[in-house]
C-alpha cells in the first residue's frame, strides 16, 4: 500500500475502566496487520492506553498489565475522603517513575484525550502539556478519583461527555476513524447479574478497597458492640420474612453503586454520541464478565480486545485503498 495515498487512520479508544485493557489487544492486532493508526485519541482508560501507545511504550505497558494482581492494584490506591475516594497521587507517581514525560507535543504520534470541566460540564480536549497530567484528568471518575487541576480548571472523567472520542479524531485530521466501544454491553451485564439468585462472592478488589475505609472499623467498646447487636435484633424482629429474589441478593457496595451509575450514564451517552458522530468502523470487545474495577484481569480483557479487532479487520481493510 502506498503510504502517501493512504487515508489518515484515527483510533478513538473509549472509556470503560478496567475493561480498557482490551485496547491493548486491539492495538496489537492493528500493528500485526500493518494498519497502525496515524492519530490516537482516548477517553479515561482509553487515554491511558492511547498515551502509552503514542509514546512507543506499549511493549512496557502490556507485561505490567498482564502481571497485575488485585493486591498490587489496591497498593496503588491512596484513599482521601474529599472530592473522591482516591487521591490518585500514588498512581501518578508510579507512572512518573517509570515513563519519561516529555509532553504531548513530543509523542511519536498525534495524541489527544477528553476530560470534563467540573464547573461548567464542558467537554475539554487536552492536546498539549504533560502527558501524565492530561491522562490523570481524563481518568478522574467522579466520586472515585478526586478531580484533577489543569490550568486552573477542575477536570473529571471525559466519559461523562464523550466516552468514545470520534469527534476529536476527526478534528485532528483523521480521514478514517476506528472506534473501540467498551460500553455497548454494560447494561446487558448488569441485567444478567441482577437476575442471579446467588449473592456476589466476597474477597474482590472492591471489598479490599472498602475494607480500608474508616467507617468500616469495628466498634471500639463492648457497649457499642452490644448496642449494635441489640439494634440488629430489633431490626430482625421488625423486618418482614424474606421472600422472592430480593432475599437472595446482596446489597451493592458503595463503589458498585458509583461505578454502575456511571456505567448507565456512559452507556446512554455512548449510544447518542456514536449515532450523531459515527465512526467508520466500531470494534466492540465482549467484556460482560469484566467489572469496572477488575484491573487485575488484564489477560482476559486483552484477549477480548484481540478477538474483536480480528473480527473487524475485513471491514477496516475495505475502507482503505489496496
Amino acid at each position: 500500500m502506498n503510504a502517501a495515498a493512504r487515508p489518515r487512520i484515527g483510533l478513538a479508544l473509549g472509556s470503560g475502566a478496567a475493561r480498557g485493557w482490551a485496547h491493548i489487544g486491539v492495538l496489537r492486532v492493528l500493528q500485526e496487520a500493518g494498519l497502525e493508526p496515524d492519530i490516537v485519541c482516548g477517553t479515561s482508560i482509553g487515554a491511558l492506553v492511547g498515551a502509552a501507545y503514542a509514546a512507543g511504550e506499549l511493549d512496557r505497558l502490556e507485561p505490567w498489565v498482564r502481571s497485575l494482581g488485585w493486591q498490587q492494584v489496591v497498593g496503588l490506591i491512596d484513599l482521601k475522603m474529599g472530592g473522591g475516594l482516591i487521591e490518585g497521587g500514588k498512581l501518578v507517581e508510579f507512572f512518573r517513575a517509570r515513563f519519561v514525560d516529555r509532553g504531548i507535543a513530543e509523542l511519536g504520534k498525534p495524541f489527544g484525550c477528553v476530560a470534563t470541566e467540573l464547573g461548567t460540564g464542558r467537554e475539554i480536549w487536552l492536546r498539549e502539556g504533560p502527558v501524565i497530567d492530561a491522562v490523570r484528568a481524563s481518568i478522574a471518575v467522579p466520586g472515585v478519583f478526586t478531580p484533577a487541576q489543569v490550568d486552573g480548571r477542575l477536570l473529571v472523567d471525559g466519559g461523562l461527555v464523550n466516552p468514545v472520542p470520534v469527534s476529536l479524531c476527526r478534528a485532528m485530521g483523521a480521514d478514517v476513524v476506528i472506534a473501540v466501544d467498551l460500553n455497548w454491553q454494560l447494561m446487558v451485564r448488569r441485567q444478567r447479574i441482577a437476575g442471579r439468585m446467588a449473592p456476589r462472592p466476597r474477597g474482590g478488589l472492591v471489598d479490599a478497597v472498602l475494607a480500608r475505609l474508616p467507617w468500616r472499623a469495628k466498634p471500639d467498646t463492648a457497649a457499642e458492640t452490644a448496642a449494635a447487636g441489640d439494634a440488629g435484633d430489633a431490626r430482625q424482629e421488625a423486618a418482614p420474612p424474606p421472600s422472592g429474589r430480593a432475599s437472595a441478593m446482596e446489597a451493592p457496595s458503595l463503589l458498585d453503586v458509583l461505578t454502575t451509575s456511571l456505567n448507565i450514564v456512559q452507556w446512554r451517552i455512548t449510544q447518542s454520541r456514536l449515532a450523531g458522530e459515527p465512526a467508520d468502523v466500531i470494534v466492540r470487545p465482549m467484556l460482560t464478565d469484566i467489572a469496572a474495577m477488575d484491573f487485575h484481569r488484564g489477560i482476559p480483557a486483552i484477549a477480548a480486545g484481540r478477538k474483536a479487532a480480528e473480527q473487524a479487520l475485513p471491514a477496516i481493510r475495505d475502507l482503505l485503498p489496496a
